[in-house]
């Protein structure tokens, strides 16, 4: 009973999606820090207490979907929708998951607890409301990338670049209405339907501007000032231009509704976000030096 039940918190949790609280680390990597031991342990532990955070919120959005959810031929097989968690043992998760990320959190200190107290926020009021309201949805979800980053930031702490920030919530939002492109095309539920012509022009702006942001990042007066005067951070342009290409491929040709299982499902795209954390961060430390 107790290995039942503990499987299905594990699977409550969805810990494939942890990977999305990879947007804490970047800071730290762009900033030069990523061999810096205790910098990094802090941005370590804001991480993990947002995978944390982000577990409970699934957990509270699965209670409250669980109707809609039960109607759906995939989301059926939820813990809470298929009755083998109840809505009382969810919560009670949901709460102890909370408590032990605002633990957690302090880690990287009183700000990074704060900004991860303001993701809660955003996260309770998406799953509460904001999910149901057309374009305002996506903002939540990639307002709460921002706020990784943010607090990956304030952890180490390191100022951050206004064009990464930029970058990291038009990837955020890239990503979201493109999740929302196979929503449209036939699932249920409380998501907005958007017309399939209007995602298809903001997924095609919103990939543009998101390349174009970042390219503008590697090549700006701060960025090679840290770099020592180098504009070597453009050579990993083509690999973000790839990516989005590759993405936006499988958007197109096989309905990619879930970035996280797309990323680990398509080996070409995988090796291609690999290799360009590799270079990225080898750049920075070499061109920048290792602090």
């Amino acid at each position: 009973m107790f290995g039942k039940g503990f499987a299905a918190l594990v699977r409550g949790m969805r810990p494939r999606h942890w990977l999305k609280n990879g947007f804490v680390l970047a800071p730290a990597v762009f900033a030069g820090h990523a061999l810096d031991a205790p910098a990094m342990g802090r941005a370590v532990a804001v991480a993990a207490a947002f995978c944390l955070a982000s577990s409970a919120g699934y957990l509270v959005n699965d209670v409250l979907d669980r109707e809609t959810d039960r109607a759906d031929p995939v989301k059926r097989f939820r813990p809470v929708a298929s009755g083998v968690m109840s809505v009382a043992a969810a919560f009670v998760w949901a709460a102890a998951l909370f408590a032990a990320a605002a633990a957690l959190s302090l880690e990287g200190g009183a700000a990074a607890a704060l900004v991860l107290g303001g993701y809660v926020v955003v996260t309770l009021l998406y799953s509460l409301l904001l999910k149901s309201l057309a374009v305002v949805d996506a903002m939540a979800v990639a307002t709460g990338f921002l706020l990784r980053l943010v607090a990956g930031a304030v952890a180490i702490p390191v100022t951050i670049s206004h064009w990464l920030i930029v970058c990291g919530f038009l990837l955020a939002l890239l990503l979201a209405f493109g999740k929302r492109l196979p929503e449209a095309a036939g699932a249920g539920g409380r998501a907005p339907r958007y017309p399939l012509s209007y995602l298809h022009d903001v997924v095609t702006m919103l990939a543009g501007v998101t390349l174009v942001t970042y390219t503008l990042y590697t090549v700006a007066p701060d960025t090679t000032r840290k770099l020592g005067g180098s504009n070597a951070l453009l050579l990993t342009v083509p690999l973000v231009l790839f990516g989005i290409m590759r993405y936006l491929l499988l958007l197109h040709r096989e309905g990619a509704q879930d970035p996280t299982a797309t990323l680990f499902r398509d080996r070409a795209l995988l090796v291609t976000v690999v290799v360009w954390i590799v270079a990225a961060g080898t750049i920075v430390l070499v061109a920048g030096g290792a602090r």
